[in-house]
């Protein structure tokens, strides 16, 4: 056979036909035909079209008065949801539908217009309830028992209507139209802006658009719509018209009713009908007029007009006198306007103390936004900072830093300041900042100077006393405490201030505790520049140069020499205390230099031989000479035949009891020179300077040791002697 059945274990024991007629039959059956049709009603599309058709309908075919109140009734309902949500939203276009449904609530209330005109002319006779029983509540309720009360009352609402809330209502939609069509391009550009300034991302401009684009589609769309309620109002009164006149031609000419009795029934099912229009009219003109003059209000309505009018309690309080004042005059009623003022005197002051309670609020959090929070614990990598300059002070000596030394002395900080300037002008560089600490571990009067956090020099001051010292080196014959001087060890001695004008008399030098200190710190400072000089402070030097000079930066660097390299040729001058200020020159010497060695010592003997007049002048005598102490031949010879190595890697090999012989016989003769009042320079040939004065910087850090290359021709030279 053609039909078969399968097993039915799976479909709840009912047999399943498969294949053949049966199958067809099957599925033909009414059940899965009605259930699509529900379902396409369910969907909002199929719905909205099919009561567009019904509204349609409700013009052109006669209609029960029954589902006439039904309809009546939905007219109502909607119109009043329309209301509460134009109430309740945040704010227009979360109501962006409103011009639809703007349209379908006038058609609906058009449609019903022409459904009751329909059953009042032809039924109107047979009494009051023949339109139904909303129109004849709607008539009755109003009109009490005369019509003519009901024709001024509905008029009264179709001008409040017409007049009043739908020309508003379309002269703001109007206004917003334009000015959010004007302000569209200039919107539309802050958003790019944002994009590309980073601070929005793709996807939320794109939001930002399509909110641009539905507000400029809204307000537009408001500004038509609007003449959707202005035209219903019209209609409506024209309908009125219509209804009452041809209702009484009507009732007197062809169902034979007297005039009184024609005029009541028709008046009174005519105006009930207008009123079941109108008042739906006018509740959806309210809400258009609320929607429309929302924009720039956020949140419901309520809320925002409550915040608004209890924002000034003093605008309370003064209405609450005016009515306090209009109660006491003759023939007012004095209940209601009291009554009123006390309520709105009740509101002030919640208000005010409302406000009050606020600003305390405010208050409160920003005195704890601005309380003294405790320290936090510094990050780690403050640990590896370090200072360049640190001048670190025993308690006693705070008062040089805050001025209140009565010896009379600057303050340290000051003569910190002119000794940066001073730094500049003499070496070529820019000191690096000094920080000062007290140090509790230090004695009373102790202080040290830190390089780079190492100790490079330490003394004892004494803030109320003076440091007297004999120019010829002898010790002070005053009363006082004998020490010795920090910077360059000579014998000195503290003493009181009252000895001050009688040490000055006896010829002694006499220094404040803050010159002590601000001249040790100027040799520390002027020992270690060489070392304070970095890899930043060389730039901001080439920087700084201007005109050819730059573009003699911008040849030699990094074609012929790096920063770098040009840092350590500066460095090796520092070192020997040779002023860089004259960098145009240092430059063009090394350039000359880098041609043929890239050995940054042997450049900068080069560069010493083109600053010669610079150091012959920072060394001249008081006389205008250069003294010297000549190295003999003997020694030149001792000291090449020590050199050994090749190129730039020559190093010096002397036996250490040579060494010492020539530390003795230099530590002579510039003892002999000094007994003679004179501060020489050792003077060596080009070849040896380097080694000669890597040894003599041991044991005279401050001697010049200088090459015959470097001596101007023009100097006045005075040998003082020879080694």
């Amino acid at each position: 056979m053609a039909d078969t059945a399968v097993d039915n274990s799976e479909t709840g024991g009912v047999p399943v036909p498969v294949g053949g007629a049966g199958a067809s039959a099957a599925g033909s059956s009414t059940k899965p035909t009605f259930q699509s049709l529900l379902d396409s009603l369910r969907r909002g599309d199929t719905g909205l079209a099919v009561g567009v058709l019904v509204i349609l309908t409700l013009m052109i075919l006669p209609m029960p008065a029954v589902l006439l109140d039904v309809f009546l009734a939905f007219s109502i309902i909607f119109s009043v949801l329309i209301l509460m949500t134009g109430l309740f939203i945040q704010k227009p276009l979360e109501f962006s539908s409103f011009p639809t449904v703007l349209l379908i609530s006038t058609m609906l209330r058009l449609g019903l217009n022409i459904s009751s005109t329909r059953l009042i002319l032809s039924r109107g006779h047979e009494g009051t309830a023949a339109a139904g029983n909303v129109i004849q509540s709607f008539g009755n309720l109003v009109m009490g028992g005369n019509f003519v009360i009901g024709i001024i009352v509905f008029a009264i609402l179709v001008i409040v209507n017409f007049i009043v809330i739908t020309k508003g209502s379309g002269r703001i939609a109007e206004v917003a139209a334009r000015f959010t069509l004007d302000a569209m391009p200039g919107k539309q550009m802050a958003i790019d802006a944002d994009l590309s300034a980073g601070l929005i991302d793709e996807d939320t401009a794109r939001a930002r658009r399509k909110e641009l684009e539905g507000e400029s589609a809204f307000f537009g769309a408001m500004d038509g719509a609007s003449k959707f309620v202005r035209g219903d109002a019209i209609a409506g009164l024209l309908i009125t018209f219509i209804n009452i006149l041809a209702g009484i031609i009507i009732g007197v000419a062809q169902m034979e009713l007297s005039f009184m009795e024609a005029a009541n029934n028709y008046t009174l099912l005519t105006i009930g009908d207008g009123l079941v229009s109108q008042i739906p009219a006018l509740i959806v003109s309210t809400a258009a007029g609320i929607l429309v003059s929302k924009a720039g209000v956020q949140g419901a309505a309520d809320k925002a007009l409550a915040a608004q009018f209890t924002g000034y309690p003093k605008a309370l309080g003064m209405s609450s006198a005016v009515m306090v004042v209009l109660s006491f005059l003759p023939g007012i009623p004095m209940v209601p306007f009291l009554g009123l003022a006390g309520i709105a005197g009740w509101l002030a002051y919640r208000a005010d103390d409302r406000k009050q309670g606020e600003a305390a609020v405010v208050a409160q959090k920003q005195a704890v936004k601005d309380a003294p929070k405790p320290p936090s614990e510094p990050p780690i990598t403050d640990a590896l900072k370090m200072d360049e300059l640190r001048i670190e002070l025993g308690y006693a000596l705070l008062p040089l830093i805050n001025g209140k030394d009565p010896s009379g002395g600057d303050q340290l900080t000051e003569q910190i300041k002119a000794l940066r300037r001073q730094i500049a002008g003499d070496m070529g560089v820019i000191m690096p900042p000094v920080r000062i600490l007290d140090n509790i571990q230090l004695g009373a009067n102790d202080y040290i100077i830190k390089v780079k956090e190492v100790e490079a020099g330490k003394g004892i001051l004494y803030p109320n006393h003076f440091m007297v010292m004999d120019p010829a080196g002898g010790q002070v014959k005053l009363p006082g405490t004998h020490t010795t001087e920090p910077t360059f060890g000579l014998p000195a001695t503290w003493v009181d201030a009252q000895y001050r004008e009688d040490a000055s008399l006896r010829g002694y030098t006499v220094v404040d505790p803050a010159t002590v200190l601000s001249t040790h710190l100027t040799e520390t400072i002027k020992a270690n520049v060489s070392e304070l000089l970095t890899y930043g402070d060389v730039q901001k030097l080439l920087k700084e140069l201007e005109g050819e000079q730059a573009k003699l930066v911008d040849d030699l660097i990094p074609s012929q020499i790096s920063v770098s390299g040009i840092q350590r040729v500066l460095q090796t001058l520092l070192a020997e205390r040779v002023s860089v200020r004259d960098l145009g020159t240092i430059l063009e010497g090394v350039s000359e230099a880098s041609g043929f060695t890239r050995n940054t010592n042997t450049i900068a003997e080069h560069v010493r031989s083109r600053l010669g007049r610079q150091i012959c002048a920072a060394n001249l005598a008081p006389g205008g000479y250069l003294p010297l102490i000549a190295l003999s031949p003997q020694w030149e010879q001792a000291f090449l035949e020590s050199i050994v190595g090749e190129g730039d890697d020559k190093q010096l090999a002397m036996q250490p009891s040579k060494l010492q012989e020539f530390v003795t016989k230099v530590r002579d003769g510039f003892e002999s020179a000094a007994q003679k009042g004179e501060v020489p320079v050792l003077l060596t040939s080009p070849q040896t300077r380097p080694f000669v004065r890597s040894i003599v910087e041991r044991f005279r850090a401050h001697t010049t040791v200088m090459s015959q290359s470097e001596v101007h021709p023009r100097v006045k030279l005075k040998t003082v002697g020879s080694i």
